[in-house]
């Protein structure tokens, strides 16, 4: 996918998340299987940790899973994230961004979100994606790309 379709999400402090982006800002969508597990929750930290850099890089940033609203926003409270997170319960947006997939696991197949960021610009152009993210490190390369945009 080279363009993100125009969609209005569900997001936390009673938001509509617009993708693309309608106030001029790019768009870091991050997709994570779960809320409050241990990779989900430092992926997020780093996030909330470098938001101001996002703000200052004219970057909205989006948390993206299949939880329920109330669990996002239980998540999103503990952690003090000061960016909203997107309940896509129906899978919607999952699937769109191709972050709904098989995943292995000691063994075992099964389908569910693979840990993916994007980078959507202003005209909902995709302007870069990470598949099957490692977290450490990778807000900072997310970051160093929105700051060359």
């Amino acid at each position: 996918m080279n363009k993100a379709q125009p969609t209005n999400c569900k997001a936390t402090s009673n938001v509509s998340a617009s993708i693309p982006d309608t106030e001029g800002r790019n768009i870091v969508l991050y997709f994570y299987p779960k809320n409050a597990t241990s990779g989900c929750t430092l992926e997020g930290q780093d996030f909330r940790d470098n938001y101001q850099a996002f703000v200052d890089a004219n970057t909205v940033v989006y948390g993206v899973s299949k939880d329920s609203m109330e669990s996002h926003e239980k998540f999103k409270a503990k952690q003090e994230f000061p960016f909203e997170l997107i309940s896509d319960e129906d899978g919607i947006l999952c699937e769109a961004f191709g972050a709904w997939q098989l995943k292995s696991k000691n063994g075992e197949e099964k389908i569910g979100i693979v840990r993916s960021t994007f980078i959507i610009g202003t005209n909902g152009n995709i302007l870069k994606s990470w598949n099957k993210v490692a977290v450490s490190g990778h807000v900072d390369e997310v970051l160093k790309v929105v700051k060359s945009l």
